[in-house]
């Protein structure tokens, strides 16, 4: 009789003090691509090198497209230990079984998207403000993300962060990720400045190679090692 299929298990929620130590390093961001095959062989590429988590975001799927996506990339974060936010929508995060979801400011307010998805990680885009961070934290964000601290061809006119908040964020007692243009070249300056993790799109997944994926992922990695 043939056997069947085995599942991953469902992640277990997780602690503040686990988020710390597992959010750091490349935090890669997918690219828009309606191939799922073809992405679940790069963002596999990506954690095979190291990435510790990975965002779904794709602004351009179908609604059934982003789940079938999700769902998958759920299972290859899972396999590999490392974390699966999905991008903006609560709700897809909990349908796919993700470990968290990441919004901005049109996302909702933070008790809506807590009454969602519970216990899940929360991760809120707080741009170029102090004041946003403080304010995330205070309603109980899990971590948050600044940005863009360089040039995006993703975002280009995105609004541009100073390194200097990742330092002045610290007593928010909050995992920071660095966002917006990141590259090999530049991503020493936000982790010198203290960054717990970058997340990156372009420099991981622009080149469309499984093996030079893979190699970006272990260098950015390679970068907070030191």
């Amino acid at each position: 009789m043939a056997r069947r299929p085995t599942t991953p298990p469902l992640p277990s929620p997780v602690t503040a003090t686990d988020l710390r130590s597992r959010l750091r390093g490349l935090y890669a961001v997918t690219p828009d691509d309606a191939d799922t095959p073809r992405l679940v062989t790069h963002v596999e590429a990506a954690v095979a090198g190291g990435a510790r988590a990975v965002q779904y975001r794709n602004k351009t799927a179908t609604p059934s497209l982003r789940a079938a996506q999700a769902s998958a990339l759920a299972q290859v974060c899972r396999r590999h230990g490392a974390l699966f936010i999905v991008n903006d929508d609560a709700r897809l995060a909990l349908h796919a079984h993700a470990d968290g979801v990441h919004v901005g400011e049109h996302d909702g307010g933070l008790p809506d998207i807590r009454e969602i998805v519970g216990g899940m990680i929360v991760g809120v885009s707080c741009y170029d403000e102090a004041a946003l961070a403080q304010r995330a934290a205070a309603a109980g964000a899990d971590y948050i993300a600044f940005g863009s601290f360089f040039d995006s061809t993703v975002k280009p006119a995105a609004r541009r962060a100073d390194p200097a908040l990742i330092e002045a964020s610290r007593p928010l007692g909050l995992p920071v990720v660095g966002i917006g243009g990141i590259t090999l070249a530049n991503a020493p300056v936000l982790v010198a400045a203290g960054v717990d993790a970058v997340a990156v799109i372009s420099a991981v997944f622009g080149s469309g190679d499984p093996a030079r994926i893979r190699d970006a992922a272990a260098r950015f990695s390679a970068l907070f090692e030191a």
